[in-house]
């Protein structure tokens, strides 16, 4: 039987932390790190963790393979702690992993706003991988690596997204700052392009070509500020181009 080690980051996540664990309770090895919690969440992670680390947050990126490092496991599933592995899932992860069938496995990422899931506005992510040639490269949307083929699984993680308008503008406006570095250490700038074109096809692709016009006020709710997102992102390029962070 293959096994598991289920990675989860964290950072002040009491609210929604022992729901993620227990929901991944049939892995073989849960390792949390933790970004130094001020809240109750370093308690909460120890009555069910393997492995608990704390290490100072630079990147997503680094943390996450500071983790990876400490796993013991054939397989390894990254899962933030305002995400659910429902029992259908389990059982699909399960068979996965024992089938060697291939070297990684993408999850549907419905998003949650609103009170309800936004099945038009989900991603499919690469999540689960072999533990071995695994890693994660990086800042923001950082992009998980595997060797092997990669699979998709069926059934959805049930992924609580936002907390609410503010936390969702606030993670928008903390994500342009990391994506606007990287593209300066890239030399790149910004454009009228940039700032009108990027941002309208943004809204374009997530309400009309992926369906989020299906999903009621929530949906164009959140194409708007996925649009807001990118243009924020470019304005801050420009700042930092010019020195004015």
């Amino acid at each position: 039987m293959a096994t598991l080690a289920v990675i989860m980051p964290t950072l002040n996540e009491e609210a929604y932390l022992e729901a993620a664990l227990w929901s991944v309770a049939f892995a073989d090895e849960i390792i949390v790190v933790d970004s130094y919690s001020t809240d109750a969440t370093p308690k909460i992670a120890q009555q069910y963790a393997t492995i608990f680390l704390q290490r100072k947050f630079d990147n997503f990126s680094s943390q996450k393979n500071y983790a990876l490092e400490h796993a013991t496991t054939d397989w390894v599933l990254f899962l933030d702690a305002d995400e659910r592995i429902t029992h259908s899932l389990q059982q699909e992860i399960l068979t996965a992993i024992n089938s060697n069938t291939h070297g990684g496995y993408k999850l549907n990422f419905p998003h949650f706003y609103m009170n309800r899931f936004l099945y038009h506005h989900s991603n499919d992510v690469l999540r689960l991988v072999k533990r071995k040639g695994a890693s994660y490269k990086g800042l923001v949307h950082e992009k998980l690596t595997c060797e092997g083929s990669i699979g998709q699984l069926a059934s959805p993680v049930l992924h609580f997204t936002y907390k609410g308008l503010s936390h969702f503008l606030a993670k928008k406006e903390s994500y342009a700052w990391f994506q606007a570095e990287q593209l300066q250490k890239k030399g790149k700038k910004t454009s009228w392009g940039h700032l009108f074109i990027k941002p309208s096809w943004r809204f374009f692709s997530s309400y009309i070509i992926k369906g989020g016009f299906r999903d009621g006020i929530p949906g164009l709710t959140v194409a708007a500020i996925n649009a807001y997102g990118v243009f924020q992102r470019y304005v801050k390029l420009m700042l930092l181009n010019k020195g004015m962070r």
